[in-house]
């Protein structure tokens, strides 16, 4: 097994589920460690030190939250949650806790697989970057975050102020899941949150502008109830 590949800590206690997930990563080559209670996971996140964490909320001891909340106080290593399908309000409060993204149960290997990928990646760039990236690419877009300048197909595209706030926010979010709280926080302030509408009206406009098709967008992706994620985002 490489010296390098991704280590793993699965915070879940369904047997079966386990089962799946590890032999899935190790499958890849990746090293799994497991733990069946938030107690055990807690203890093993900070002697193993992994490189990301599968957590499932409906833990026997303890909410997921907690311990998505305790492991954002001493570190900021990657969170895939796995949550039930009627659950869309436990989604978001993970999310808004400090989760990096979410499965719905039941979930098929490839996107567990990409999801992980995905967080590693992001994690490593960051990691890596020893100096502030002043442009992002996706699609034909070009985002300049320092003039403020965006452009669609070498077009130039005007946004308002708060049109551009909410971009650079999903810009700065590299991919992850941002939900309504978050951005409504990041964009307008504390005194917005009970405003949803005003997200809603904005990212409207702000995909009039930069989808070639606003009814079927390629990059400002909506997560139902949940909040937003912005696809496509070049490295």
């Amino acid at each position: 097994m490489p010296a390098t590949s991704p280590r793993i800590l699965l915070i879940e206690d369904d047997p079966s589920i386990r089962r799946f997930v590890r032999l899935a990563l190790e499958d890849e080559g990746w090293q799994v460690s497991e733990s069946e209670t938030a107690r055990r996971g807690l203890i093993d996140a900070a002697s193993r030190q992994p490189d990301a964490v599968v957590l499932d909320l409906g833990l026997p001891d303890a909410d997921g939250k907690t311990v998505i909340a305790e492991l954002r106080s001493w570190s900021q290593m990657p969170i895939l949650v796995l949550s039930a399908r009627e659950r869309e309000e436990e989604k978001v409060a993970a999310l808004d806790a400090g989760a990096d993204d979410y499965l719905t149960k039941p979930f098929g290997v490839p996107e567990l697989l990409a999801r992980l990928r995905v967080m590693l990646r992001r994690r490593k760039q960051a990691t890596a970057a020893d100096k502030p990236c002043t442009q992002a690419h996706f699609g034909e877009v070009v985002v300049d975050l320092a003039t403020h300048e965006v452009a669609r197909a070498g077009q130039a595209v005007h946004l308002t102020p708060i049109e551009f706030r909410l971009l650079a926010a999903l810009i700065a979010g590299q991919g992850r899941v941002l939900t309504h709280r978050q951005l409504l926080l990041q964009v307008w302030g504390p005194e917005y949150l009970d405003r949803p509408h005003y997200l809603r009206v904005h990212m409207a406009n702000l995909r009039q502008k930069i989808e070639v098709d606003a009814a079927q967008p390629l990059h400002l992706m909506t997560e139902l109830q949940v909040g937003y994620r912005l696809a496509g985002l070049e490295a």
